[in-house]
Formats: structure tokens, sequence, C-alpha cells
């Protein structure tokens, strides 16, 4: 998995390429703890996601319930 990243004005944008599985999930959560703290919006294009596992799906929902803000995918293909 890879991750890119652009914080700005509260606005923390990802990009993740690869898999989001249970091998990857936690990687992804210590990346979220450490960039993700304070921000009012988080987007992730998920254009060149792969695949994502339960254990993906729950990082992603644990950040959301802990997100005073809004969260976003965008280019989710059908396969994910």
């Amino acid at each position: 998995m890879n991750i890119t990243f652009n914080k700005n004005a509260g606005i923390l944008e990802i990009g993740i390429e690869g898999r989001l599985d249970t091998n990857t999930a936690p990687e992804f959560e210590r990346f979220l703890a450490a960039n993700g703290d304070g921000i009012k919006a988080l987007n992730i294009d998920c254009e060149k996601l792969a695949y994502i596992s339960s254990a993906g799906l729950r990082v992603l929902l644990k950040k959301k319930k802990k997100m005073k803000g809004s969260m976003k995918l965008t280019n989710v293909c059908e396969l994910v």
C-alpha cells in the first residue's frame, strides 16, 4: 500500500494505492493518527485502491466516528 497526502487549511486529502487489508490496515491507522488530528474534512481518493478488507473498513469507520467533520471517499471502483 502506498499513501500520498496533502494537508491544507484543515482538509486532509489522501490517495491510497494497492490493498488496504489485514496487513496494511495498522499502517493506515497509524498514518491517520499521526496526520488526522484537528482536521475538519477528510477526502480519500480510492481510484488506485485494488482491495479493501473488513480490517480496512474498520479503520475508516473508527476514524469517521472520532472526526467532528466530514469524510468522503471518491473514485471507488465497483470491485471495492
